[in-house]
């Protein structure tokens, strides 16, 4: 007797949108199964990666992470171009650091003037992310679009806070915007309608389902429940405002922390340093895609590498 596999039936789909512009756009969505469930139904366009890049020098970043960039650090658009040359990047993930205010606060004109010399020096998709402080951001970001115009850029964080600014700005001068809220599906979904109805197309949002999404061992947890009930809903029981791609701004989070810090002399028994942090920044990164996130934005080359690989393995024809 054959046995019947049981296979969940999908009544939704992710909604497909295109990044950046030019001859090296990415697209992402079209899924109508969960992530790399194949056997039930189709990923068009796999996860993709951001690699990412800040406007201002590092300044607590371990040795090992600063490695791979050594001589770039302090030169925005020299970075870029050394990830996209050196190491594949299929996208750019400008980190607005310098404009935190309660760090250099730099003013907007100039940040969008170093988002500018980025956009016009490289050919892939650019995400350009703020601060995170919603007062500060709507300035920034809104001087950012204007400056870009016409170049679809992804930007974010996108709050219920700033969303009407930002949200406008971002229609006028045609980008994609990041729509960031609490690990919380009602305030994620809610922000989602708010743009809607400010106007803001489909085809020009994905969502952040957690801002500051955490590394493993850190809370994951949270930001995957989400993630996860999120994709449920969008492909299950045909929630169109939840059926938008989901992007994950991990690396900093990842890196942040005091396990990638520590030296084996500090903690030898969390082994080699190095190791230790490529590890927890592919295992958070892997843990996301399964959780249903289409965009990863990571920082080390070698945790790419390990990533990309799963997700080649993942998504391998199966006999």
């Amino acid at each position: 007797m054959a046995v019947e596999i049981p296979k969940t039936a999908y009544s939704g789909k992710i909604k497909e949108i295109t990044l950046g512009k030019g001859g090296k756009t990415v697209t992402v969505g079209g899924e109508t199964v969960y992530p790399f469930y194949l056997f039930e139904g189709e990923m068009p366009n796999l996860p993709k990666i951001a690699m990412e890049v800040w406007d201002s020098p590092p300044e607590e970043w371990p040795e090992a992470a600063l490695e791979p960039f050594a001589g770039v650090t302090d030169d925005p658009v020299a970075w870029a171009k050394k990830c996209i040359d050196d190491y594949g990047a299929e996208m750019i993930a400008l980190q607005l650091i310098s404009t935190d205010p309660n760090g250099l606060d730099r003013d907007p004109e100039e940040a969008a003037g170093v988002v500018k010399k980025v956009a016009d020096a490289i050919d892939v998709p650019l995400i350009v992310w703020g601060s995170n402080n919603e007062e500060k951001d709507t300035a920034v970001l809104a001087k950012v679009a204007e400056v870009c115009q016409g170049k679809n850029l992804v930007i974010g964080a996108v709050q219920q806070g700033n969303h009407k600014r930002i949200g406008a700005t971002a229609i006028g001068y045609q980008h994609t915007v990041i729509a960031s809220s609490p690990i919380d599906i009602n305030l994620g979904k809610q922000l989602n309608i708010l743009l809607g109805t400010l106007g803001v197309p489909d085809q020009l949002l994905i969502i952040d389902a957690s801002i500051n999404c955490p590394g493993i061992g850190y809370g994951i947890e949270y930001a995957y429940s989400v993630m996860e009930r999120m994709r449920m809903a969008g492909l299950t029981q045909q929630d169109e405002r939840l059926q938008f791609p989901i992007i994950c701004n991990l690396a900093k989070e990842v890196w942040k922390t005091k396990e990638v810090k520590l030296s084996e002399a500090e903690e030898p028994t969390l082994g080699e340093p190095k190791k230790r942090g490529i590890l927890m920044e592919a295992m958070s990164a892997v843990v996301l895609l399964l959780a249903g996130g289409d965009v990863v934005i990571m920082r080390h080359p070698e945790s790419i590498k390990l990533v990309r690989e799963m997700i080649a393995e993942l998504s391998a024809p199966t006999d």
